[in-house]
């Protein structure tokens, strides 16, 4: 699954040692066509926050109990400063949901 897919979770990592929940996002996506990238990783966001904040989580993965829970977008691409932009608005909003925002880019 990736960032194409605005339906579904792409995975779950628990990390049972540092007490950590990772709901990833995989964006394979140049930004050629930015505006079409950053409209699919807000949707794709909201649909990871909705998941959280209905408590869903706990429901597919009961272990995220008693968690911290972080959203991570793992990029084949870096970011553009429109990109980064937008990951600062919603890192804010995501930690004031009680969750964490984070980003790892890979390279080509």
């Amino acid at each position: 699954m990736s960032i194409e897919d605005k339906d579904k979770i792409d995975a779950v990592g628990v990390n049972e040692e540092e007490k950590l929940v990772t709901l990833a996002i995989t964006d394979h996506l140049d930004w050629e066509n930015e505006y079409d990238h950053l409209i699919m990783l807000q949707e794709k966001i909201n649909l990871y926050l909705s998941f959280l904040e209905s408590g869903k989580i706990y429901e597919s993965c009961p272990s995220a109990k008693d968690k911290k829970i972080e959203i991570k977008l793992f990029s084949k691409y870096d970011l553009t400063e429109k990109a980064e932009e937008f990951l600062n608005v919603a890192y804010a909003q995501i930690v004031e949901a009680g969750f964490n925002l984070s980003c790892e880019i890979s390279g080509e």
